[in-house]
């Protein structure tokens, strides 16, 4: 005889194949339907171009512009941050050097210390990385919007079906990244 647990797993085990098995079946037609859709498409002639957009952030003109500007936002707070480092690490070194001649109470006391400031450096680090985050996704989602305009224009210009962004595997000769990032030096 089963048991209330066993029964109930043996459900919900049910549920989930069947739930997976439809859809699988789902996902199987969908695959099917696209194919014969896609397959008149490539008889007439699809024009397909791909764009990697990790590259454009990378290496166009705004975009490298744009992370020099919030690096040079960012650099006093980054150097204060380096500074607090070294500090920290300087009187942990002095501590653990002066910790067998230092009394009990002593001893609590500078390891609280210690502790309050490793604190008190780790807070100001998350809120950085938090600021520096949210200031370079600001200016990236510009240099983005610009790049979906170009984009855009040259689809139309050059007769484009289709522009990919992201793929698993590109043949360079649908490629037209580098036709991206000319546009946006412009």
């Amino acid at each position: 005889m089963m048991s209330d647990f066993a029964r109930n797993l043996s459900r919900r085990i049910s549920r989930a194949a069947s739930v997976n098995l439809m859809g699988t079946l789902v996902l199987a037609g969908a695959l099917l339907a696209g194919g014969a859709y896609a397959a008149p498409a490539a008889a007439q002639g699809t024009k397909i171009g791909f764009v990697n957009t990790e590259r454009i952030l990378r290496e166009s003109g705004p975009a490298k512009a744009a992370q020099a500007k919030i690096e040079s936002e960012f650099k006093r707070r980054d150097d204060d941050l380096q500074r607090a480092a070294a500090a920290l690490r300087a009187q942990a070194e002095k501590y653990d050097k002066d910790a067998p001649v230092l009394s009990e109470g002593d001893r609590v006391k500078r390891q609280r210390d210690l502790s309050n400031s490793d604190a008190d450096l780790q807070r100001r680090r998350r809120e950085f990385q938090e600021d520096f985050n949210r200031r370079r996704n600001e200016e990236f989602s510009s240099i983005v919007e610009k790049a979906n305009a170009a984009i855009k224009r040259i689809a139309e210009q050059e007769n484009y079906d289709l522009i990919l962004q992201d793929a698993v595997t590109v043949n360079p000769r649908v490629d037209i990244t580098d036709k991206v990032i000319q546009a946006l030096g412009k």
